[in-house]
């Protein structure tokens, strides 16, 4: 019987990936045994496309430490941290997965997982009920009453974004009951969205590098090499970067084509958000604008822009509680050991789709729909049907 392969896990974007997600890479492999990136598709958790397609975005992750990429299916990849983090953990413990690294504001695992079992307790519906004050946005009121269970250091970290998403993963290994070991690591360098002094061997984030990006500024020094490499020529092939503002027209076509009755049908809506929505589309001339129009105290931004995507790409309620196949996007050799003991049909060809029918081959068609419309999110228009034909990468 073949020796059990270690299998540490990392749920990702990697978009683009840069020196702190590097960092990670290394911090898994030095674990031992087999990496596996869990990582979004073409649409990602802003409400917006990925800058560089899923298999670019894959080779960047092989050639930096990863053993496996499979794709985090799109309803999960476009939610909200709670869907993420399920979606990404049960893929996780579909693998395998004995340790799920990420990064965190603050890497005290303990900690974290402190946080999380009190949003899981009994204790904190009544004490959310409580701080249910006007005005508040949901995040506030939560953070409020962390603050009356745990006190108001250990609430803080629930305005820390890569915190928050750390909370959520390690609250569904225990909603998924699943033996995965939480391993938060330091981030390094800018924090999500903020701005550092861009110079050779800077820690810079994705925003920031993504802003570099679209001004055609230099990245050397500031990503790895092997990454570099490929946006290099992805530039030249026209795929890179792509952006959300070549869809305006077509995203606001879309919604205001949409009856009432199609906006109440989106996932994750609050009462009421579905009129504010359709309302907002019959008098927005600018994605900017729509947005502003929905945005409120008790709706984010980043939610607005989800829901707005969603519209977009046609996803509807209700969501899967977890995804239902493991689709590879490349891999190692040992990666294709670890593939071998998943615990959920693995699926890396159209025709796999087909045989399992479902919900599956309704989630890949539902894709493959979202890919072709991102071919017109890239600097050149790229061809449909890629989901399609697009091999799996293989790495020795």
């Amino acid at each position: 019987m073949p020796e059990k392969i270690e299998i540490s896990a990392i749920i990702c974007e990697f978009d683009p990936l840069h020196l702190g997600h590097r960092l990670l890479l290394d911090k898994a492999r030095a674990a031992g045994g087999a990496v596996c990136c869990i990582m979004s598709g073409h649409f990602l958790q802003r409400g917006a496309p990925a800058m560089l397609d899923k298999w670019a975005r894959t080779r960047c992750a092989l050639l930096n430490g990863a053993d496996l990429v499979i794709e985090l299916p799109l309803p999960f990849a476009c939610a909200g941290a709670e869907r993420f983090a399920a979606g990404g953990v049960a893929l996780a413990g579909a693998l395998g997965a004995g340790r799920l690294f990420f990064g965190s504001e603050d890497p005290d695992t303990a900690r974290l997982t402190r946080l999380a079992e009190a949003l899981l307790s009994e204790d904190f519906p009544p004490v959310l009920a409580a701080c249910n004050k006007p005005g508040l946005s949901f995040a506030q009121r939560r953070q409020q009453a962390v603050a009356t269970l745990l006190g108001p250091e250990e609430a803080a970290l629930l305005s820390l974004p890569n915190a928050i998403l750390g909370i959520e993963y390690i609250k569904a290994i225990l909603l998924q009951n699943l033996p995965i070991r939480p391993a938060a690591i330091q981030r390094a360098g800018a924090g999500h969205g903020e701005s550092a002094l861009a110079q050779p061997g800077a820690f810079l984030s994705a925003t920031q590098l993504r802003d570099m990006a679209v001004k055609g500024d230099s990245l050397s020094g500031l990503v790895p090499a092997e990454t570099l490499e490929i946006l290099k020529e992805e530039r030249l092939a026209g795929r890179f970067p792509a952006q959300l503002h070549r869809l305006e027209r077509a995203v606001l076509c879309r919604l205001r084509t949409m009856p009432p009755t199609a906006f109440a049908a989106l996932p994750d809506l609050s009462e009421g958000l579905e009129n504010r929505l359709y309302k907002a589309s019959r008098q927005a001339c600018s994605l900017d604008s729509l947005y502003s129009l929905v945005k409120s105290k008790r709706y984010s931004h980043a939610r607005v822009r989800r829901l707005v995507l969603a519209a977009f790409l046609g996803l509807k309620a209700p969501i899967p509680t977890t995804p239902p196949y493991i689709r590879p996007l490349g891999m190692t050799r040992l990666g294709s050991q670890v593939l071998k003991a998943a615990q959920l049909p693995v699926a890396a060809r159209p025709d796999t789709f087909q045989k399992l029918g479902g919900l599956p081959l309704t989630l890949f068609q539902t894709e493959a729909r979202a890919g072709d419309l991102y071919a017109l999110a890239c600097p050149e228009i790229q061809p449909p049907g890629r989901d399609y034909w697009e091999k799996l990468i293989r790495l020795p």
